[in-house]
């Protein structure tokens, strides 16, 4: 097998340099986070961060989507929001005699659903087809959204009060769930000193972030990623591990079809990161934990003993075994 790195290939690695270096002139660490977003964005996924408040979910959001130069809307969600706040509606136009369309904010390239926990799960379930679909129903007209439309949304931890988890139909179509951490003691100290003489929130053009990429170089590199091969027996431990996680017995409810799917592609774009055009078993390893912490219902009894989701995820890719 040819394994030469196409020139269409190489543009993936230089324009993830590129991003991660405008990232870097606000962000302080998180550069895991930071990779986790690209490997979701050239692959065509929605990532939901969560993390505790002042851990710069927003504002990283922010700052990717500055980079990127696309069309970005922003929903700030809170108990009293409709769908029709986030989708838009058709209203009367008396001049006209006719109803006319109003777009909401889900109509643009890359969507931050800010907060989506604060919102009842009527409300959240309302970007379900825009999740899946790319596409918005509004009183029985469908209304395409751009092909690369991509939801970044963040939330508090669900032991937070006044939030609402969300459904699990809805989880599914994220394809990473990223845990945003509390910075180091020298990232934090970085973060101090940088910001610490800041008033009110910063944004991502006070720091000089500007667009390095476009709709045809993000669509260019997406083509790329495809490209990437996923040997039959990579396709093989994919599904294995996703199996897995519906036959432990300390899982009520294990991961879908979708999720392998979604690993698979995830995993393409994680090798075109690295300059590979095939993907190797520690590219599905080492996003195995992003793609299936989100969809996992533990046991009644994995709970009473204390088991957590990544413990679980972690020991199920220990125990599967990848291909050599």
């Amino acid at each position: 097998m040819n394994h030469s790195m196409a020139p269409p290939l190489a543009e993936v690695g230089t324009l993830a340099e590129a991003i991660r270096g405008e990232i870097g002139k606000a962000i302080v660490g998180q550069d895991d986070i930071v990779d986790h977003l690209l490997i979701a964005l050239f692959a065509g996924g929605h990532v939901l961060l969560e993390g505790p408040p002042g851990t710069a979910k927003t504002f990283l959001a922010q700052c990717f989507a500055a980079s990127l130069g696309l069309d970005f809307g922003r929903i700030q969600f809170t108990p009293d929001l409709m769908p029709g706040d986030i989708l838009g509606s058709n209203l009367f136009n008396f001049q006209t005699s006719r109803f006319t369309l109003t777009r909401g904010p889900v109509f643009c390239d890359l969507l931050l659903a800010d907060e989506i926990n604060r919102t009842p799960p009527k409300t959240q379930a309302a970007l379900l087809e825009a999740m899946q679909e790319r596409r918005v129903t509004l009183d029985g007209a469908v209304h395409p959204l751009p092909e690369r439309f991509t939801v970044v949304a963040t939330q508090n931890p669900i032991e937070n009060q006044g939030v609402y988890p969300l459904p699990e139909a809805q989880l599914d179509r994220f394809l990473f769930k990223l845990l945003v951490p509390y910075p180091s003691l020298a990232e934090e100290t970085r973060i101090v000193a940088r910001f610490g003489e800041h008033v009110g929130a910063p944004r991502p053009d006070e720091f000089g972030i500007a667009a390095v990429a476009d709709a045809a170089r993000l669509g260019a590199a997406a083509t790329a990623v495809k490209s990437v091969t996923l040997a039959e027996s990579v396709i093989d431990y994919v599904v294995r591990l996703v199996r897995a996680t519906r036959e432990s017995p300390d899982i009520a409810s294990g991961a879908s079809p979708r999720a392998a799917v979604l690993l698979a592609n995830a995993a393409r774009a994680r090798a075109a990161l690295d300059a590979r055009d095939y993907v190797v078993p520690d590219d599905v390893k080492a996003l195995a934990g992003a793609v299936l912490r989100h969809r996992l219902l533990l046991s009644p009894a994995a709970e009473i003993e204390g088991r957590d989701v990544e413990t679980l995820v972690a020991s199920l890719v220990e125990q599967t075994e990848a291909p050599r």
